[in-house]
């Protein structure tokens, strides 16, 4: 068994360098492009959906773009299951967070979301928001996806995924 394991692992160990040959030739990833009417993703024929998408629509529009976070019982329930590693449960932590620590002002709700959003998607009582998200890198820019998944009960956000790292701190701008 070691015998093939080794040889398996001297054929890997030789070949990369014509892996890494036939990267170049690889284009680069398609970037994700946002919706230009990101607000007609958060509709559905399905009365259940509908109401869903529209929690977590307010959420984007009225709390992260307009920071108008003393409406957040309207949307977010007060035992808020957060599995984001930088964050704590509950409302209000996620209100703390973003009043004391980041320091949001409110601001006018405007009248479309200005969320880069690329797809939404509903079912059951989860809604996922796929959206573009720059990341600055030493070597530059780049675009890729960044993934948000609600658990939605009785009108209000109960729980929240979302696909940040330990001690990330992301770009939140639209």
């Amino acid at each position: 068994m070691k015998r093939v394991f080794l040889a398996a692992f001297l054929a890997a160990v030789t070949n990369i360098p014509a892996y890494a040959d036939q990267s170049a030739a690889i284009s680069p990833a398609t970037p994700v492009v946002a919706r230009a009417d990101a607000d007609a993703l958060f509709v559905s024929d399905d009365p259940k959906l509908h109401a869903n998408k529209q929690v977590v629509y307010n959420i984007l529009k009225v709390l992260l773009e307009a920071n108008q976070w003393d409406r957040a019982p309207e949307f977010i329930d007060k035992d808020y299951i957060q599995h984001n590693p930088n964050a704590a449960n509950g409302r209000d932590a996620v209100v703390y967070f973003f009043t004391e620590i980041l320091k949001t002002k409110p601001k006018p709700v405007a009248d479309k979301l200005n969320w880069p959003v690329a797809e939404v998607m509903a079912e059951g009582d989860l809604v996922t928001v796929i959206t573009r998200r720059k990341v600055k890198t030493e070597n530059g820019t780049y675009t890729t996806a960044w993934f948000d998944t609600w658990r939605i009960k009785d009108g209000k956000a109960m729980e929240h995924w979302d696909s940040s790292l330990m001690n990330e701190s992301p770009d939140l701008s639209p």
